[in-house]
């Protein structure tokens, strides 16, 4: 990993008293929704973040969500969570997505997209794994955040977008201008800020499900899949959809059950435009 890259994650700035208290809830067996529930309340930023999210098409609530309360019932725990902590770490990162040819708005629509695909997709096949993979899927593009800043610092912004824009594997451009993929830089910010080895492995080779510890592949695999239907550069494009389900019948998946979760996401997004 290049040492520019290192020392950014090293200088990263440590997560918020909520995210930490968010993390300390949730892993408290003991506490439940209103615990939760009251920890968020006491984030304005949190709390606005939570009730965009609950109110944008892709959940499909139906209903306007006005308060922290319904938000947290409704989402449960796990996507709470998730939610708040995904807009948190870009808050703390200097999100500048330029040379990928996308805003820091259309990249947290596609974390969103990802996690939204594997929270429908893996609900069929196995719920509590659905609810583990559900914030790798969500942060699992964050070292993007860190690989963007430093092709600009390098001052390679241009070529890198003219290849990454239209490029079939945006993990082997990252590896062409900075010898790591997205993929291992976010494992590297999340070990630095001390999350389980579990959720750092998955994330870790999700680029290369093939070459995980075994208790970890399904999972690489899943967020390799998800990813690779919803690349931030052309995020449920036919070519993008085929791809996908091709690398899930590869690895063993009923192709049926991602169709069936990629038709009902574009059938909210549609019904939204």
């Amino acid at each position: 990993m290049k040492s520019s890259i290192i020392e950014s994650i090293k200088s990263l700035p440590p997560l918020s008293k909520t995210i930490i208290d968010i993390n300390r809830v949730y892993a408290d067996e003991d506490a439940g929704v209103g615990d939760l529930v009251k920890v968020v309340e006491r984030d304005p930023m949190v709390v606005a973040n939570l009730l965009k999210n609950a109110n944008s098409p892709l959940y499909g609530f139906g209903r306007e969500i006005k308060n922290v309360a319904q938000a947290v019932s409704l989402f449960g725990m796990s996507m709470t969570r998730s939610i708040a902590l995904g807009n948190s770490v870009r808050k703390l990162l200097n999100v500048d997505m330029q040379p990928y040819g996308i805003t820091s708005e259309k990249f947290a629509e596609v974390s969103t997209m990802q996690a939204t695909l594997i929270r429908k997709w893996y609900s069929k096949i196995d719920k509590q794994k659905s609810d583990n993979l559900y914030l790798a899927a969500f942060l699992q593009e964050t070292g993007k955040i860190l690989i963007a800043s430093d092709v600009i610092q390098e001052d390679e912004d241009v070529s890198f977008k003219s290849e990454a824009e239209h490029s079939n594997n945006l993990a082997q451009v990252e590896k062409t201008y900075v010898a790591v993929t997205s993929a291992q830089v976010t494992a590297e910010v999340f070990h630095y800020w001390d999350f389980d080895t579990e959720f750092v492995q998955m994330i870790q080779y999700a680029d290369n499900p093939s070459d995980a510890p075994d208790d970890i592949k399904e999972y690489a695999t899943a967020l390799n899949i998800v990813k690779t239907v919803i690349p931030v550069n052309n995020p449920l494009s036919e070519q993008a959809v085929n791809f996908g389900l091709r690398r899930a019948a590869e690895a063993g998946y009923d192709e049926n059950l991602l169709q069936e979760s990629i038709d009902d996401m574009l059938n909210v997004m549609k019904d939204a435009q």
